[in-house]
């Protein structure tokens, strides 16, 4: 019960990573909020152990305010943050001049402005509090360049960005921001999607040294540990969890 006591904001934790991830933090003692659009009452009541569930879209300022005030109001405050809300899994990899402007603006918003709403509203929160954990869930996509998913390698390669010059900012208030970057993961919505299924996990294993598929379940250790004590000289990193495809 390394985090008795806490309160954690999980973003897209109606289903696979980010479900997986506030599964964990809730088993660990956090109480915990699931923000989804969709789900996210759902996962609560799977989960248990207290957690609430909070319609949200993390691209809304109104909407992600709403949020906050739900958390301030019923938790008190947060602790922890873990921005995995994001575009992926619905995605079709195809040549970057094929890609609709709508959709790259669409990915960009949930992805890069989502985290910042997202910070901006939970961390006045994290500074009455004394100190604060922030994870952002990256991809290991932007390390290694991967093809046709310009839009969504691109977002990513803002959070690291996001995550280094974040945690400069907040340092001195005692809220560590690091991030984790899983390897093409077999979550529900990505099992659902057939292009990425056919296109890309044959590619992803092969790449691996750890040769098997990558699921939800294997992300979530890294996140526990960076939120928890372990961690507390730990800011401003991005932490590769793909079995090895990439090292740097």
């Amino acid at each position: 019960m390394r985090l008795e006591g806490k309160v954690a904001v999980v973003t897209g934790a109606g289903q696979g990573i980010g479900r997986a991830i506030a599964a964990r933090l809730a088993e660990e003692g956090a109480r915990v909020a699931i923000v989804d659009m969709r789900e996210a009452g759902e996962a609560a009541e799977a989960i248990g152990r207290g957690a609430v569930g909070i319609a949200c879209d993390v691209s809304s300022e109104a909407d992600v305010a709403a949020m906050a005030s739900r958390v301030e109001a019923g938790f008190g405050g947060a602790d922890i943050l873990v921005n995995n809300a994001g575009i992926y899994s619905s995605l079709i990899p195809q040549p970057f001049e094929a890609i609709d402007i709508g959709e790259w603006r669409r990915v960009m918003d949930v992805n890069v402005l989502g985290a910042f709403l997202c910070c901006r509203a939970i961390v006045p929160m994290m500074r009455r509090r004394g100190g604060g954990r922030i994870v952002n869930i990256n991809s290991g996509t932007p390390f290694k360049g991967v093809p046709f998913l310009l839009h969504y390698v691109t977002s990513k390669g803002a959070i690291i960005g996001f995550t280094r010059a974040l945690a400069r900012e907040l340092g001195g208030a005692g809220i560590l921001v690091n991030a984790v970057a899983p390897g093409f993961t077999l979550s529900d919505g990505v099992k659902a999607n057939p292009v990425q299924m056919e296109k890309l996990q044959e590619v992803s294993l092969k790449a691996r040294v750890i040769p098997r598929d990558q699921h939800p379940e294997d992300v979530v250790g890294a996140v526990a540990f960076l939120v928890g004590p372990d961690a507390a000289f730990i800011t401003g990193q991005t932490l590769v969890v793909d079995g090895g495809a990439y090292f740097h």
